[in-house]
């Protein structure tokens, strides 16, 4: 091992933090998801490790595939830089999409609320045995969520920009141990700075007077996913 390979470790372990740091689009929808549909932190950080896997992964066998075939290096950064206009695209309509469907669902929880109103009022005027005519009940029927795989799918197409041309190319002069080491620690930083970022954030967000806007939380998370996208597709963030 010489000083050139822990050289190349350190700007993998590096480019992981950093490039996961400044991207909010890798942790800011886990984040607003997590709030809005209420999951607990061990879930957020479950659905966020999973999805971390499927982005690296992703890029690591499309460099493993360049690398074995001889594929240039253009043409490989060429396709992650489609594989990224296809992630932007869905991450905003996502976005789109769930702040509708918030919005929606935002209004027609105002309006139960003023029919339940007006049955309060109607009942103050008529004496009701719940005991007699049985008590008025809703059930909602427990509908599967889909959020976290439509996570999963986006990630999976969101490329790792630095990982093809900067470490695994270089990383091949030398060996195969040096490509496998410079992809998992790469991995391993992008991934755990996801988390991390995931976990610090929902737990500082506790303290934040967020009761006010619960009615509102699919609409605003939406809107965030929604910002992730345009940051993504139009400002290269």
């Amino acid at each position: 091992m010489n000083t050139e390979f822990f050289l190349l470790l350190g700007t993998a372990a590096t480019l992981g933090f950093i490039h996961t740091l400044l991207g909010p689009d890798h942790y800011v929808p886990f984040i607003a998801m997590a709030k809005a549909r209420q999951w607990s932190t061990r879930k957020a950080l479950t659905i966020t490790f999973l999805s971390g896997i499927g982005h690296v992964s992703s890029s690591v066998i499309i460099g493993l595939v360049g690398l074995a075939f001889g594929i240039e290096v253009l043409k490989l950064t060429e396709l992650e830089s489609l594989r990224g206009e296809i992630a932007g695209w869905l991450l905003l309509g996502f976005g789109l999409a769930y702040m509708l469907w918030g919005l929606r669902r935002a209004y027609k929880k105002k309006a139960h609320a003023l029919i339940h109103a007006h049955e309060s009022a109607t009942e103050a005027d008529h004496s009701h045995d719940h005991h007699e005519h049985g008590l008025h009940t809703h059930v909602h029927p427990e509908k599967a969520n889909i959020t976290p795989w439509i996570l999963f799918t986006i990630f999976v197409f969101g490329p790792c920009e630095p990982l093809i041309p900067v470490l695994m190319y270089p990383a091949a002069s030398a060996d195969a141990f040096s490509v496998f080491a410079v992809a998992m620690v790469f991995s391993v930083f992008t991934i755990g700075t996801m988390a991390t970022m995931v976990y610090v954030t929902l737990r500082g967000m506790q303290w934040l007077p967020l009761r006010g806007l619960e009615r509102y939380s699919h609409a605003l998370a939406g809107f965030i996913v929604l910002l992730c996208g345009v940051g993504m597709q139009f400002l290269g963030l």
